[in-house]
């Protein structure tokens, strides 16, 4: 049984700001730098007016992970994220694929970033899927929340980038 991400944060801004904000080398770079955690990189990365493809990797130090994974895997953790996004109508469709190093299972998303009134919606549904017998629920549990409140935080990030930047 897999457990759910889902996240939407709002933004005053237009469509092509808020994508910028989301997508841009600098705009993630600076992200990473800023809650990336430890050896976070920009691995990959394109963009342009019609879409976006970029992979992070993100990392978590041994010591802030709960014992559970700390026994299954010993030493830090990378959170490796492919995106793509595409164009489409007045806004963009994107697909996220996680790895975690050391950890069989899974974790995709889909995001839509896409005109709210006068201003942006970004909203990512999706899930987490660990293959182990017996832990995998609960590390599963762990990895959504998780994933949850780094959404939340890459949001915060975004809006403070826009507000400096436009």
């Amino acid at each position: 049984m897999a457990s759910r991400i889902e996240h939407r944060a709002e933004y005053a801004q237009g469509v092509a700001e808020v994508f910028a904000a989301e997508t841009s080398e600098e705009a993630l770079t600076a992200r990473l730098a800023e809650i990336g955690g430890k050896n976070s990189a920009l691995l990959s990365h394109s963009a342009d007016a019609d879409g976006a493809r970029y992979t992070l990797r993100q990392g978590i130090e041994a010591e802030k992970l709960p014992q559970i994974v700390r026994k299954l895997q010993p030493g830090d953790l990378y959170v490796d994220r492919e995106h793509t996004f595409t164009r489409g109508g007045d806004g963009y469709t994107g697909t996220a694929k996680a790895t975690v190093s050391g950890m069989p299972g899974e974790i995709t998303a889909r995001t839509e970033i896409r005109p709210a009134g006068e201003g942006t919606v970004v909203e990512t549904r999706g899930e987490v899927k660990v293959k182990i017998p017996l832990v995998g629920g609960k590390l599963e549990s762990f990895v959504a929340g998780e994933l949850t409140k780094l959404l939340a935080r890459e949001a915060q990030f975004s809006a403070e980038w826009l507000a400096r930047t436009s």
